[in-house]
């Protein structure tokens, strides 16, 4: 009878988060230890949802209203822990220690040399074969006047995956009642080393599909040119004339032919105008079929822009759904690609008695 009434409490609790602001914490599975995973849905004012475990601190289902009110899920991700373990291209996931690449996996910091793992082509990508998004976070629900809200916090040990010092993170979601993803970012070191986090989701804001047809603009006039394994020139180059030029909206189609790599498409850094000095505009995504927009503001000076050229129907996601090359698209608010080897790149070294903080909000809106 217990069990009974305990479940039926769940349940109503878990109900009574359809309608009101509010966190409901639930079991997402275990890790092969037996470690428990946890998993948060937060229902903003309006009914908008976010769900985000423990594992990775990573934002799981998404919920947002098209023009008719009618809400659906805009990202890629996985039904349950199992997809997530086996290995995916950082769905909706905290990257760090540094987010994005290092060249060689190579940096020098207060003249000692310092070696990490090149997880990505010959370079470090995205923390490390064990970055902040294998690791589990543990959770907290917060209050804010601003709607439901949950911090994660994470330890990472000095010598964590080649890293100087004991960082403490954490990341502090909140799904605002003026309906944006709020993602607020601290760190503190006991060593100086490198810090650059970044939330990786995958958007598609139609739902299903590729996203080709999306309208993005980005505020950006400047890009930062790499080379054949994706490392920055170290040049911050005009955007105009180029296919990376999206001054004005234009869908993510339209010259994506044009670009290099292999397999082409984007995967660049922007760089954001007047980005890294407070709240900025870095980007607006307009989806025509649904009406849902997207707009990403940042305290950060770049935005990464990468149009999902690696997906290649391998995985399996939500209900089953195939994911496939252009499927899902990411706006990475960040630090410019390895910042710590190019001098001539805003700081990433993160030094004690320093708090590292970010500001990243997902807004979402509609058109007619």
């Amino acid at each position: 009878m217990k069990h009974a009434i305990a479940a039926a409490a769940v349940l109503g609790l878990a109900a009574a988060s359809q309608a009101d602001p509010g966190v409901v914490r639930q079991p997402f599975g275990k890790l092969a230890d037996g470690t428990p995973i946890h998993v948060y849905t937060l229902t903003n004012a309006n009914g908008l949802k976010a769900r985000i475990m423990t594992y990775g601190a990573i934002v799981t289902e998404l919920h947002t209203p098209d023009r008719d009110g009618k809400l659906g899920d805009i990202t890629l991700g996985f039904d349950s822990l199992s997809g997530y373990v086996k290995g995916h291209p950082y769905f909706g996931c905290i990257a760090g220690r540094v987010a994005n690449r290092i060249a060689k996996g190579v940096f020098t910091l207060d003249g000692k040399k310092y070696k990490l793992a090149t997880n990505n082509g010959p370079n470090h990508l995205h923390g490390g074969n064990k970055g902040f998004d294998k690791k589990v976070w543990r959770a907290t629900v917060v209050r804010s006047n601003a709607g439901p809200a949950v911090r994660f916090d994470l330890t990472s040990k000095d010598g964590d995956e080649g890293y100087p010092g004991t960082v403490r993170a954490s990341v502090t979601y909140t799904l605002t009642n003026a309906n944006a993803l709020r993602m607020e970012y601290r760190a503190t070191t006991t060593k100086a080393t490198p810090i650059n986090l970044t939330n990786h989701a995958y958007f598609n804001l139609a739902g299903t599909g590729d996203i080709l047809g999306h309208n993005l603009m980005l505020n950006c006039d400047r890009y930062t040119p790499v080379d054949a394994t994706l490392i920055p020139t170290g040049k911050l180059a005009s955007v105009k004339g180029t296919p990376v030029d999206f001054t004005k909206s234009h869908p993510i189609g339209d010259r994506i032919a044009e670009t290099t790599g292999d397999p082409n498409g984007y995967d660049h850094n922007f760089v954001i105008n007047g980005g890294g000095k407070g709240m900025t505009l870095a980007a607006r995504v307009e989806e025509a079929t649904t009406g849902r927009v997207l707009e990403v503001h940042t305290t950060e000076p770049g935005v990464q822009f990468y149009s999902g050229n690696f997906l290649d129907g391998t995985l399996k996601g939500k209900g089953g759904t195939v994911y496939e090359r252009n499927n899902g698209f990411c706006l990475e608010a960040q630090h410019y690609p390895d910042s710590i080897n190019q001098k001539s790149f805003p700081n990433t070294v993160l030094r004690p008695g320093e708090i590292y903080r970010q500001t990243t909000e997902y807004r979402f809106k509609t058109t007619k």
